[in-house]
């Protein structure tokens, strides 16, 4: 039905597929190891603090219970040691919410960046219009990061994998929300979010993450890179939706095609957008250009049945590393000169209001099958 839905509405501007092939501009390579010539400071992670009770009525900030495990193998297999986090985010509801009205609801991760302008603010009051609550997630703050540090910084800084907590944690913070109905919360994400909220369909991490709780009912990823595979062989079962466009180098769309293809096999119905012309975060409101930003093209980052990551059959984390923060970090920063060429540098990206407003009605035709928000 999404697909009918697609080629009535969209088919001038976007294709739908399950692999596409890409004329995408060539980006400027970069050493890989010039990203991190030494090591910076890392900034410490800021104090915890007790979770927020939630009564039917709760919104705004919000605070949960959260760790910071930086790797899939201390994630999976040592999350005993994994630093304790104060998790938060925004949340908000829809007038209608209540006890006796629960209502559906997505966490919203935002890109490497941060929550940006016209993204996903405008998301989350574009949901709450349509009766579904939003809970967008700060994973900086708690990790000591905030809107002046370097872009690099926010990236080593914060890994994916406490990006991936986060979204769990937020998720059994929900379960426990009077107005929320714990069997209709999805996630969404954008860019690094959005690769985030892939991965995180593999039932592994519901697993450890929160085995106690409904599953994540939904999965919506926009331009998330797809350089890392996971051996997933079983999902949660829950489906995905997937946007991408034909001009942005940060995302490859065969290694995306072929993450999907995984995905499908595993257990999840896939469906993959793709605008031809449009670039990365064009639902910002930042205008059009090149971001002068890394991203890897030409390496996967494969994980082997420990968790181990390795690029080109190189272990980019020795079998008996320490899992504490501090090495793991020093580590992701020094592994550079293993992935030397596949480092770029600048793709183009920002706001596309043509592509901004397909994309979102192709979201809801999609949340509202899902979820059934009026309900």
């Amino acid at each position: 039905m999404l697909r009918t839905h697609l080629n009535r509405l969209f088919a001038p501007v976007l294709l739908v597929c399950a692999g596409v092939l890409a004329n995408v501009g060539a980006a400027n390579a970069q050493s890989a190891a010039d990203l991190f010539p030494s090591l910076p400071a890392m900034p410490p992670m800021a104090p915890m603090a007790a979770p927020t009770v939630l009564h039917s009525d709760t919104q705004g900030n919000i605070r949960f219970n959260s760790s910071s495990p930086y790797d899939l193998d201390v994630l999976l297999h040592q999350s005993n040691k994994a630093a304790p986090t104060a998790g938060m985010g925004r949340l908000l509801l829809p007038p209608q919410a209540s006890d006796a009205t629960p209502v559906p609801a997505m966490v919203i991760l935002p890109g490497g960046s941060g929550v940006m302008p016209g993204r996903e603010g405008e998301m989350a009051q574009m949901l709450i219009r349509n009766g579904i609550a939003a809970l967008v997630i700060d994973y900086y703050q708690p990790r000591g990061i905030n809107d002046d540090t370097p872009y690099r910084i926010k990236l080593l800084g914060a890994s994916e994998f406490d990006v991936m907590t986060d979204a769990y944690a937020a998720l059994r913070a929900l379960n426990r929300h009077p107005a929320i109905d714990a069997r209709r919360i999805g996630l969404i994400g954008y860019s690094r979010g959005g690769m985030v909220a892939r991965m995180s369909m593999d039932e592994r991490m519901r697993a450890q993450l929160a085995p106690r709780v409904p599953p994540f009912a939904l999965h919506v990823d926009f331009y998330g890179p797809c350089f890392e595979e996971l051996r997933t062989r079983k999902t949660t079962g829950a489906p995905l939706l997937s946007f991408r466009s034909g001009e942005d180098a940060s995302n490859d769309l065969v290694a995306c095609a072929a993450a999907e293809s995984r995905l499908r096999k595993a257990g999840s119905l896939v469906n993959a957008v793709v605008f031809a012309k449009a670039g990365h975060d064009w639902d910002s409101s930042e205008p059009r250009t090149m971001a002068e930003r890394p991203y890897l093209r030409g390496c996967t980052v494969k994980f082997d049945a420990n968790a181990i990551p390795s690029v080109r059959g190189h272990a980019l984390i020795p079998a008996n590393a320490k899992p504490d923060r501090e090495t793991r970090i020093k580590l992701r920063a020094q592994s550079g000169k293993l992935l030397g060429d596949c480092v770029k540098i600048g793709y183009v990206s920002g706001r596309d209001d043509e592509v901004k407003s397909a994309s979102h009605s192709v979201l809801m035709h999609f949340l509202s099958s899902q979820l059934r928000a009026g309900e």
